[in-house]
């Protein structure tokens, strides 16, 4: 696995299931710059996204995870970002698919949709997919509106 530097944040839906991605990150020997939040107390989650989504624009992190209660917002969120292309993911075959076919760069996990082991199975399986390129990288070209 070629990624080091992994950014991750959440709202207070999110939380309970940091802590289990973290651990899994940092046992593959990754590097986890956690953006919070940091607790179950009531927040707005844009303002944990958008750290992460600047940290990887910026390339301080390879990927991104973001999570809250349906996912929607975190991507939502996130894909405001030029660089970013955030998908939202509840199965292990949609996140590889998403890095595979769409190049993203954010994953982003709806926690009161999915336990916490399909999470980490998601988490795992978005890390281990590669970009295929080809045919898909006219496609993912595309997706940017340019500036």
């Amino acid at each position: 696995m070629s990624v080091q530097r992994i950014a991750i944040g959440c709202d207070h839906a999110g939380f309970p299931y940091k802590r289990a991605v973290v651990l899994l990150l940092e046992s593959l020997g990754m590097e986890v710059l956690d953006f919070g939040a940091h607790s179950e107390d009531s927040v707005d989650y844009p303002d944990f996204v958008h750290p992460v989504a600047l940290s990887v624009e910026a390339g301080d992190a390879n990927l991104g995870i973001v999570m809250c209660g349906s996912g929607n917002g975190v991507a939502m969120t996130a894909n405001k970002h030029q660089g970013i292309r955030a998908a939202l993911c509840w199965t292990e075959e949609l996140a590889a698919l998403a890095r595979q076919h769409n190049n993203a760069n954010v994953l982003a996990l709806p926690v009161r949709f999915i336990t916490e082991t399909q999470a980490l199975a998601i988490v795992k399986s978005f890390l281990e997919a590669a970009f295929e390129g080809g045919r898909h990288q006219r496609r993912v070209d595309k997706i940017a509106c340019g500036s």
